[in-house]
């Protein structure tokens, strides 16, 4: 294929015939190049490659839409470079000739390495968007949905043995290959046997005793060879390879050293899940739980628009960590579309996303986040007749509360929760608390009077204020909107593989995300584009039948 740069690729006449003859009514490849004309420009991307002459030798832009396409069908790199040499609508898609004899598989890999490289996996997904913007299928201060689903990472999933074994096997091999001499006069000979093959489940003990013995025995020569490395007369460069890192990292974290032997952590003396690392394999995963779903690996956060008089366009992609949570990306987002003129008026999420620093926050941007707030879990408010905040009059300028048996509260303390979040400590006198008839109804403190924590004045007034409106059938019907991205998600894990990382790594699982976006994008923009309507609801043939009669 020729891959010189050249900003724009004109059809060769007879590969558009031969495209015309096969698809008389167009494809969706053919639809993209003739009404989309989706295209990048090489001269975007030069800073990918190294060049004296300051042009590419090879064409980013051919190579960004093939990745797309690719993501599109859900191809390997050589089924895509397959694609490229013997179907015409990607002929034509890429304006190729007849005769184009393609590529070598490995340049795709090669372009990805660059896009990671250099940050610029997301400037493919922008430009995109700007085009599709320029086609006036996609606008600011619309309506937009975020959700997020679970990716498993490309890994086997290993326990705790497995886990140091692994390690310290991957650490091995790494030395063999880097200084085989000095790996040779620190092993011991039953290292070869041990750490030769995979650890795996089905080869380690049954019993308790001999695999807390295996787990020691490891430990004991991960210390050993990590020793040996940070020995003064050790190479320097032993130190810089991955796998002895991870094994440094992995063995602080899962032992001790009583003296010279080494034990298990406790599992509360462990780090926390977004530190501790669960595989050698991709020391970026990690290891979560959502109600009954446990996985390693990352989360995906998918932003889309939900106009009715537009396609659904993907806006925003987040990955993250797997334990990061849903809110934490939130502010994220809202700067990613800002700083692309994408803000939505209206931002529909569920209620991982909100909470009253949310509401607030959005609202000085412009927007409305639209979500249910999680409700009141004091026992006074589930109570049928017990005394919740709602039941206080609050004095925001005299720094006083007033409570249902009308007395005032005698302290104002500003506090941080758990997170640093800002909150108001307010204490009632237990002298009053303890003789008043309605005690029963306000606390169960035998000892102390009742005590209120309270939001910042405009964080408390949104959160009341989402809780009062979260009930009313506006908002039911307003909400509605959001379990589409729900649907959209579910595409992406049918069609696209969502959920199954391609790739090692969270840079490299962004990129896939983000080519898995844009390939969900096309297809949207292309059906919208060809008049294929969007369904509001499934109907089954049996209902169509009686619609019919």
């Amino acid at each position: 294929m020729t891959l010189h740069s050249r900003d724009r690729y004109s059809i060769p006449e007879e590969t558009s015939r031969v495209a015309h003859r096969a698809f008389p009514k167009g494809n969706n490849y053919m639809t993209m190049r003739d009404q989309l004309n989706l295209w990048y420009l090489d001269s975007k991307y030069a800073h990918l490659f190294e060049s004296k002459q300051g042009r590419p030798a090879e064409s980013p832009a051919l190579l960004n839409l093939i990745m797309v396409m690719q993501y599109a069908e859900g191809l390997s790199d050589q089924q895509a470079a397959e694609a490229v040499r013997s179907r015409i609508d990607w002929k034509y898609a890429l304006g190729l000739a007849l005769d184009d004899p393609g590529f070598d598989t490995s340049i795709l890999s090669d372009h990805r390495q660059r896009l990671i490289a250099k940050g610029a996996e997301q400037q493919l997904f922008d430009e995109m968007l700007e085009q599709f913007r320029g086609h006036k299928l996609l606008k600011a201060h619309g309506q937009q949905r975020t959700d997020s689903t679970h990716v498993l990472a490309a890994i086997r999933k290993v326990n705790r043995l497995e886990l140091i074994g692994e390690t310290m096997r991957q650490a091995l091999n790494q030395l063999a290959e880097a200084a085989p001499e000095w790996l040779r006069s620190r092993a011991t000979p039953d290292w070869f046997d041990l750490y030769g093959p995979r650890f795996e489940q089905y080869r380690l003990p049954d019993k308790e005793a001999e695999r807390e013995a295996l787990a020691v025995r490891i430990g004991s020569d991960g210390y050993h060879l990590l020793a040996g490395i940070y020995d003064d007369e050790a190479p320097a460069f032993l130190r810089q390879l991955p796998g002895v890192e991870v094994l440094r990292q992995v063995w602080i974290q899962q032992f001790v050293l009583e003296g010279d032997k080494p034990s298990w952590r406790s599992v509360t003396n462990q780090p926390t899940a977004e530190d501790k690392i669960v595989s050698p394999y991709d020391v970026e995963a990690r290891y979560s739980k959502k109600r009954q779903t446990e996985w390693v690996g990352y989360r995906v956060h998918l932003t889309e628009t939900c106009d009715p008089d537009s396609p659904h366009l993907i806006t925003h992609v987040e990955t993250t960590s797997a334990p990061v949570a849903d809110g934490q990306v939130l502010e994220v987002i809202h700067t990613d579309l800002a700083e692309k003129n994408l803000l939505p008026a209206t931002h529909l999420v569920d209620n991982a996303y909100v909470d009253a620093d949310a509401i607030v926050e959005s609202q000085t941007k412009g927007v409305e986040l639209l979500g249910p707030v999680r409700p009141d879990q004091s026992w006074q408010a589930k109570a049928e007749q017990g005394f919740d905040k709602r039941t206080f009059a609050i004095d925001w300028n005299a720094q006083t509360v007033t409570c249902p048996g009308a007395k005032t509260s005698t302290s104002w303390r500003p506090v941080q929760d758990r997170s640093g979040h800002a909150l108001i400590e307010v204490r009632f006198d237990p002298h009053q608390c303890c003789t008043c008839s309605l005690r029963s109804q306000c606390t169960h403190s035998e000892k102390h009077g009742r005590c209120l924590s309270l939001k910042p004045q405009d964080q408390h007034a949104a959160l009341e204020e989402r809780r009062r409106y979260q009930t009313t059938e506006e908002f039911k019907q307003r909400y509605a909107k959001r379990a589409g991205i729900e649907g959209t998600i579910s595409h992406g894990v049918r069609a696209f593989d969502l959920r199954s990382a391609r790739y090692i790594g969270l840079a490299k699982t962004h990129l896939q995300h983000i080519l898995t976006a844009a390939a969900m994008n096309l297809t949207s923009a292309v059906a919208w584009l060809r008049g294929n309507t969007r369904s509001t609801t499934r109907r089954s043939s049996f209902a169509a039948l009686a619609l019919a009669t």
